[in-house]
């Protein structure tokens, strides 16, 4: 539950779009990350991609991951 999966892309040092785990969705902070922001939400395959990686990535590593730190 207190797992959260952040992609996020940059152009010219300024974050354009990111998808949360915790939203479900790609948000765009840009003109232009607004646009692909919106296009990726249209791809329901996509979206439930980038909604897996939760459960394929962070989970499966998270307790590694944090027994190495500690």
């Amino acid at each position: 539950k207190d797992v959260e999966f952040i992609q996020s892309s940059y152009f010219n040092k300024k974050e354009d779009t990111r998808f949360s785990s915790s939203v479900g969705k790609f948000v765009g902070f840009t003109e232009q990350g607004v646009k692909y922001a919106a296009n990726w939400n249209k791809d329901a395959s996509y979206l439930s991609a980038m909604r897996a990686w939760k459960e394929v990535y962070c989970l499966n590593h998270v307790q590694s991951d944090y027994n190495n730190i500690l």
